[in-house]
């Protein structure tokens, strides 16, 4: 089957006394029948032109099916009078929410099924999941379009009755008050920012619900959480360089927030509470950040006063404060590091972990108990499976309390990882971690991963599915480019705006140092990103094309000018302090010599596989439709250059696990047919 063909409709986009010229802008309308039936066409060509691995993506989906445990639980987690945890049952897609009360013998009580909810849905997720202080009342936000937009509704756990909602169009975050009748939550506006803080009262009116606070900047979002002594409520406001922040003590649900400092442009704070005073992380005249304190009664700025100071070598990226202690995430040499305080950070302990390179968070999935000198980790590394771990702040002594369970066997003595680094043309350090089964060939086929940008890093985690590349002799290589956090503030401030290309030549950089090790060649190479990483990697097809073999590009953000053009879009204004504001000259020119839907030249581009979700908010569908479109007008080989679009799902893909495993599947098979000579199938 020939791919289908896109009209070719010029079209010229113009805001901020800007005109762009867009052959492919008529893909932009989701309403029209002609832009259904060309993406079910470009479904049908992928299809088709995978079909002759349909035996391989069928042997990988049992394979990643038989590395998941069917019937299983997460490790409870002690919260008050319970315990809680999740279960999946063989056969199902979705969790079921649970607890059990701490007494011998007590039943389990089943909270929230998952499943029901998704059923005549193609897609489902919950995504909010916050417990009422006295655990009576249970919040949740279910996304049925993939959009990430949820419904709100309050549960009465002991009843299983719905006592609020479904609130529409509600923003990521909800917290109760201190008297477990009281919620607060945002909605979006119609860019899809959380720019409102509404209340509402648990047996009050369905049409009764007040709004708290309207943010008129479209660059900042809001966020409401409450901290973990439970005393008070915090109201963030922030985009990616600027914060504000105002509280409430959750005692008062009806009561004013209290603005602790007003915002300043390029300046964030964060506050969290403990005692009779405010914990603040401020990268004021901090590039990394340091902690300062504060009165509870008098938080004005001017009331501040520095407890740890700014570190150039170690990034301070949150705090969790406990009664008796202070967990401090840091970040240093790359890594993850925790230390453990006493209350008045007059000493502190790191915590040890057992391999070089890891990943590690504090999981808060239902919250932290504030009273316990016990903190839930969840840990792994590039060849350790996922670890749940409770770690005593008191003694330094940690417990394994559960870890991931491969049914079809793992032997981690078979994989070893590595940490590399590659040197940038400016001389910069790039670092790159590495896994390959001990028995691989010199040579062989690798995939490389990034991303680089928000300052989010990639860390070196376990992924279970990744086996099935190991094992067939692939090395999976992830590039810690500068656009991350990875080492510390100014590795991400080198990578965005007008250092933008930093991110690409590093990633560059670290395919070549792989290649020039030998442990592949450009022939064997594939790079992968997702989102801004779709970004990373389209960019990079542009500038070299000759550098690999194969892309997979999953949501890739590639039509940069074009968005930033349409403020009206999902996440446009509050990204002007990533790419750059297009009423700007000089960020004009710099954001269109690198958009990768722009720069799209006649040569011979590598192997592309291109995902996408039709519900997408955050990359619309027709950001990497229009960009496969014009991609074929221009490509002068004969490789492949396919685009699948998921029609009932968005940004993240599916939702259910064993739809997500076929996904994976069709990935892999797809890499493993375009880079092995004879592929194992």
């Amino acid at each position: 089957m020939n791919p289908p063909t896109a009209h070719i409709l010029p079209s010229i986009l113009t805001h901020a006394g800007r005109s762009l010229a867009d052959n492919y802008a008529w893909l932009q309308d989701k309403s029209d029948p002609e832009v259904l039936a060309y993406l079910a066409a470009e479904n049908e060509h992928t299809a088709v032109a995978l079909a002759h691995t349909a035996a391989l993506q069928e042997t990988i989906f049992q394979e990643l099916r038989g590395r998941i445990k069917e019937d299983d639980n997460s490790a409870p987690q002690r919260r008050g009078d319970y315990a809680y945890y999740t279960r999946i049952a063989a056969g199902q897609q979705y969790r079921t929410f649970c607890r059990r009360a701490l007494a011998p013998d007590a039943p389990e009580q089943v909270l929230l099924d998952e499943n029901a909810l998704a059923e005549g849905h193609s897609y489902c997720r919950v995504r909010i999941f916050d417990l009422s202080p006295d655990q009576h009342l249970l919040a949740y936000g279910v996304d049925t379009t993939g959009a990430w937009v949820y419904d709100l509704y309050a549960l009465d756990m002991a009843s299983g009755a719905t006592v609020a909602g479904p609130i529409a169009n509600v923003g990521y975050t909800a917290a109760w008050a201190g008297d477990s009748r009281t919620l607060f939550y945002t909605i979006f506006d119609e860019a899809h920012r959380p720019f409102k803080l509404l209340r509402h009262r648990i047996g009050a009116s369905q049409a009764e619900h007040t709004l708290v606070y309207h943010e008129t900047d479209d660059a900042l979002n809001a966020e409401i959480g409450r901290s973990t002594s439970g005393a008070l409520l915090v109201l963030t406001v922030a985009s990616h360089t600027t914060s504000e922040v105002r509280i409430l003590p959750a005692a008062q649900p009806e009561g004013q927030f209290q603005l602790i400092a007003p915002r300043q442009p390029w300046i964030e704070y964060y506050v969290t509470h403990h005692g009779d005073q405010l914990l603040i992380r401020t990268n004021e005249q901090a590039e990394n950040f340091k902690l300062m304190a504060a009165p509870l009664a008098a938080p004005a700025r001017a009331n501040w006063r520095e407890l740890i100071a700014h570190r150039a070598d170690t990034l301070l990226s949150d705090v969790t404060p406990f009664q008796d202690y202070i967990l401090l995430h840091e970040r240093s040499g790359g890594l993850i590091q925790l230390r453990v305080a006493a209350p008045d950070l007059g000493s502190a302990r790191t915590v040890a972990f057992p391999e070089p390179t890891y990943d590690v968070t504090a999981s808060d999935e239902w919250g932290h108990d504030f009273a316990s000198s016990t903190v839930r980790l969840a840990y792994s590394s590039l060849v350790t499976p996922n670890s749940s771990i409770d770690y005593d702040m008191a003694d330094g002594v940690w417990r394994v309390v559960k870890q991931l369970e491969i049914p079809s066997g793992y032997n981690a003595a078979l994989y070893v990882s590595e940490r590399l680094e590659a040197t940038a043309a400016d001389g910069s350090r790039v670092p790159i971690s590495l896994v390959y089964r001990r028995d691989r060939t010199p040579g062989g086929p690798l995939v490389l991963y990034g991303y680089g940008s928000y300052g989010f890093s990639i860390e070196p985690e376990f992924d279970a599915k990744r086996i099935s590349l190991l094992d067939r002799g692939f090395a999976y290589a992830i590039a810690h480019i500068r656009g991350g956090s990875e080492l510390g503030r100014a590795w991400y401030e080198q990578g965005r705006l007008l250092h933008k290309k930093n991110s690409f030549s590093d990633f560059i950089t670290c395919a070549e140092h792989l290649v020039a090790q030998g442990y592949t060649a450009p022939e064997r190479l594939a790079i992968m990103g997702a989102s801004a990483g779709g970004l990373l990697v389209t960019a990079v097809a542009n500038m070299r094309p000759d550098l690999c073999r194969a892309v997979v590009a999953l949501v890739p953000f590639t039509n940069v000018v074009t968005a930033m053009l349409m403020p009206e879009l999902p996440l446009t204004v509050p990204e002007y302090e990533q790419w750059g504001n297009p009423a700007d000259d000089t960020a004009y020119t710099y954001m269109l010599s690198y958009s990768p839907y722009d720069n799209i030249q006649p040569v011979d581009y590598p192997h592309m596989l291109v995902r996408a979700g039709l519900s997408d908010l955050q990359v619309p569908f027709w950001d990497p439709a229009k960009y496969v479109a014009k991609l074929r007008t221009h490509s002068t080989g004969e490789r492949l250059l396919l685009l699948l679009m998921n029609m009932g799902a968005g940004h993240g893909g599916a939702s259910g696990r064993y739809d997500h495993l076929h996904e994976d599947a069709l990935n892999y098979a797809f890499l493993i047919d375009v880079l092995e000579e004879s592929p194992q199938r």
